[in-house]
């Protein structure tokens, strides 16, 4: 019963969330409209469209969830799997999506000074590599060309990059 239920969720919601789809359900609401002068815009012309728009709503509203939740489970066991198979990460966020919202808060301070320790750190780096690089020239007496950039906006630069997630060299 599950497999086929999910199955027919996975169905339904790539069937319903197609294009095609949508311009069907425009075109239902335009023949509705249109037809409200030949109906008198009666109240029951009215209860049509409110009932189909209602049963269809809450129909949607279990299957959308269902799909939801499976994906959510997958991703959550994907993640899960690549933190323990990592050696360098902590396994103390597997299964952290059980958590409270103030303990995940908690988790999540942790990280963001963790990862702005790291930032700094490597602003450090790219400023010593930068200086080194910028004495090393000095010593070798080359006329630039054009102006080069100070050591700082080197390593601000290069730290920018970091933080966008690419490397700079």
């Amino acid at each position: 019963m599950d497999k086929l239920f999910a199955k027919f969720a996975n169905v339904t919601a790539r069937i319903t969330g197609s294009p095609p789809a949508f311009l069907a359900c425009v075109a239902v609401v335009l023949a509705w409209a249109i037809s409200g002068p030949f109906f008198g815009f009666s109240e029951t012309w009215q209860l049509v469209i409110n009932t189909g728009t209602t049963i269809v709503t809450f129909l949607m509203v279990f299957l959308i969830q269902n799909t939801q939740n499976r994906d959510g489970v997958a991703l959550q066991t994907k993640l899960d799997e690549l933190i323990r198979a990592t050696t360098d990460a902590e396994n103390e966020f597997i299964g952290i999506e059980k958590l409270t919202d103030k303990e995940l808060e908690a988790m999540h301070a942790r990280c963001k000074a963790r990862a702005d320790r790291s930032m700094r750190a490597l602003q450090r780096a790219a400023a010593e590599k930068d200086a080194r690089i910028a004495k090393s020239n000095a010593g070798a007496r080359k006329a630039p060309a054009k102006s080069q950039p100070s050591a700082k906006a080197r390593a601000a630069s290069r730290a920018k990059a970091l933080k966008a997630g690419r490397s700079s060299e």
